[in-house]
């Protein structure tokens, strides 16, 4: 090895020719064809563009996934509505909903993202349009599960493996993967038809399980996207006890191995975050108690928050606790939720200081999470170059 690898997290800004495709598609004033061009010239240019940048592990842009406009914190999520049956749609977003639904020690569960803890103690900024929060984003209505769960987007997800493997093959360009939403992520829906949390959280990984199994059989790397293991904390109120809360995990955990059972785990990579708006996230859950919980998942790769203001702090976690051997670390070495450009001698800083302590071997750099609906097209890119800037100085510097 003599360089550090650099990839992302997913999501990258759409142009405006695609956003304008989407807003046409669902109003029906486009051909599926024309749709199917713009898509397909959207993705090489997007896959074209990573490489000239310096990005090593590149994907599609998620631009296959349905997305409500340019400021869009969900589309990572919301692109499964459109890919499981037993779902009915509703107009209610979840970013307004009123259920209040109180946790018990020993029963907790997840109240609606209004009633979360962060927002209730910054409701004023949550509400203001003005604040930079949530500012920006169409609402977008959720469905809620009303019959047993089943994958219906074969057609779909290999549509995305043909765009990204027909793009890496004309770039030249070896290592891809393909972002896909996480059993326990899937599953924070309304729930009429299963009995228990278990019950729709199983039900999401057997039906998941397709997704990822087709991604890994085109030989690309599976990226589960997990941000219910650390975001999910803040959405039960009150507050729970940490081993309350690592029971409710450890379900999603046992339910994600199941899950990619039979896939080799140099092609998975767990991604964990804590939440893609721009909140104050002084609610959000220390890494250090998930940690080894997540490092249970049979992943080559660990994908997680680096560079926020709220856990920068925690890269001196993996002083305490050992990488399993074979598997690396994705650290998040430029950030998702603020649009000042990190300098590329901060991101090597950050690169080194991971590598000095797990070796340079065991570390891709990429961003916290991802960028596309996060922050303007302009900077997104920009935060990228930094981050391919800053690795080359790592790797001079380490290698």
């Amino acid at each position: 090895m003599t360089k550090i690898e650099t990839t992302h997290v997913g999501s990258l800004p759409r142009t405006s020719e695609l956003l304008d495709a989407n807003k046409r598609r669902s109003e029906g004033r486009i051909s599926e064809t024309e749709f199917a061009q713009i898509l397909t010239d959207s993705v090489q240019d997007v896959v074209r563009r990573q490489k000239d940048i310096g990005i090593d592990i590149v994907n599609e842009g998620e631009y296959g996934h349905i997305t409500s406009g340019a400021v869009d914190y969900g589309a990572w999520w919301n692109y499964s509505f459109s890919r499981m049956g037993g779902l009915t749609m509703t107009n209610e977003d979840r970013w307004a909903a009123q259920d209040i639904v109180r946790s018990e020690p020993g029963k907790i569960r997840l109240t609606s993202f209004p009633d979360r803890r962060d927002r209730a103690k910054f409701r004023d900024a949550y509400e203001d349009p003005n604040s930079g929060i949530l500012g920006g984003r169409a609402s977008v209505g959720n469905p809620k599960i009303t019959g047993p769960l089943t994958y219906t987007a074969g057609e779909q997800v290999g549509a995305d493996i043909d765009l990204l493997t027909k793009a890496m093959k004309d770039n030249g360009i070896a290592k891809g993967f393909i972002a896909a939403l996480s059993p326990g992520s899937a599953a924070r829906i309304k729930n009429e038809y299963y009995a228990t949390d278990a019950d729709v959280v199983e039900a999401c990984a057997d039906v998941m399980a397709e997704e990822y199994k087709a991604i890994a059989e085109a030989g690309l790397t599976v990226q589960l996207d997990a941000p219910d293991l650390a975001e999910s904390w803040d959405q039960i109120n009150p507050e729970p006890t940490i081993a309350d809360y690592q029971k409710l995990l450890q379900i999603r955990i046992d339910a994600i191995n199941k899950a990619i059972s039979g896939i080799a785990p140099e092609q998975v990579r767990l991604h964990i975050c804590w939440g893609s708006w721009h909140g104050p996230h002084t609610t959000d859950i220390p890494f250090e108690a998930i940690i080894e919980q997540c490092l249970q998942v049979n992943a080559g790769q660990f994908s997680f928050e680096g560079s926020s203001p709220r856990h920068a702090h925690e890269w001196k976690i993996w002083k305490k606790y050992q990488l399993p051997a074979g598997r690396k670390i994705v650290p998040g070495v430029v950030c998702h939720s603020t649009n000042v450009v990190e300098h590329p001698e901060l991101v090597a800083e950050r690169i080194i200081r991971f590598a000095e302590v797990v070796g340079p071997e065991n570390v891709i750099a990429s961003t916290d999470c991802g960028l596309g609906g996060r922050v303007h097209s302009q900077i997104a890119w920009a935060k990228l170059e930094a981050l391919a800037q800053g690795a080359e100085i790592a790797s001079e510097r380490l290698f």
